[in-house]
């Protein structure tokens, strides 16, 4: 199997490389952080000097980044250096227009590529239980799809150049706002004296039944796994929804799309990360508007 180099070796870049490695592929990595060579090390990896460096020779890259800004330089640098026939991967979760603007660089290059964010936090990463949102073509995609496999259960390929980026800001969108819905409906419940495992039991096998409910609950207790039995360490940031409610705002603003649920759901994020709360679980809203404090 070919080498493979991963560009940003952080919470979700890490585990998702280290996977790559258990399923035999050779993969060299880079990060800016320090701590980031040690990890690397550890799980089997090589660690290059440079983005540069880590791509020269590698039949696919993968980029794990924070945002578009970072993918768009780090892309712009190393379509210079990789190989004839590379694949290009970017898993970051990004705006679509700047995801559309790396595929214009490989394409420049005649490199294949593919915008391929996923959902499954960090706890996917690490399990190898991913849903990976692709964008691009079908040879980019077929080529791509047995490297996404070491890392993920669920690879879906939802369309051209930037499909990916937009399949997740809608995912994401919809997570976001049925997450506020579900601490509203258990806050709710505890004022009219209601048990919280009552209400999971009805919830859960009823009309009103979702993944925030079923996989994540908000509340300790009915989930044993979630964020809420463990004082609401994410799991998945707070400051990490925001971003994505963001994104899929700044989405439909561009197009003229109305998503006024969607928009709520922003704000009351905005005001929950404001107060201090990013590093905490996306969950762990449900104190606030249990206090009533998103609500002043």
């Amino acid at each position: 199997m070919g080498g493979v180099a991963f560009i940003g070796l952080g919470n979700m870049g890490l585990p998702m490389a280290c996977n790559l490695t258990r399923a035999g592929h050779r993969v060299t990595g880079f990060d800016l952080s320090p701590a980031a060579k040690q990890a690397a090390s550890e799980g089997g990896i090589a660690f290059a000097q440079s983005a540069l460096d880590c791509v020269r020779g590698a039949d696919v890259v993968i980029t794990m980044l924070p945002a578009g800004k970072h993918v768009l330089a780090v892309w712009e640098e190393i379509v210079q250096a990789s190989q004839p026939g590379a694949l290009l991967i970017d898993s970051s979760t990004i705006d679509v227009e700047s995801a559309r603007a790396a595929h214009a660089l490989a394409a420049a290059k005649g490199l294949l590529s593919l915008d391929a964010p996923v959902s499954g936090g960090t706890g996917g990463a690490s399990a190898g239980t991913l849903t990976f949102m692709c964008g691009g073509s079908a040879e980019a995609f077929a080529a791509g799809k047995s490297y996404l496999e070491a890392m993920g259960k669920r690879i879906v390929h939802c369309g051209g150049a930037g499909a990916g980026q937009a399949a997740k800001v809608c995912n994401n969108m919809i997570l976001g706002a049925t997450m506020v819905a579900t601490c509203e409906a258990f806050v709710l419940a505890e004022k009219l004296g209601l048990d919280h495992q009552a209400l999971f039991d009805v919830v859960s096998t009823s009309s009103g039944q979702s993944w925030s409910t079923t996989n994540y609950c908000p509340v300790p207790g009915p989930v044993p796994a979630s964020p809420a039995n463990n004082g609401y360490k994410p799991g998945f940031a707070a400051s990490l929804m925001l971003k994505d409610l963001m994104l899929s705002q700044e989405a439909a603003a561009s197009i003229g799309a109305v998503t006024p649920m969607g928009a709520a759901a922003t704000g009351l994020y905005q005001r929950f990360v404001a107060e201090g709360s990013g590093e905490m679980d996306f969950s762990g809203i449900i104190a606030f508007l249990r206090e009533g404090t998103l609500l002043d």
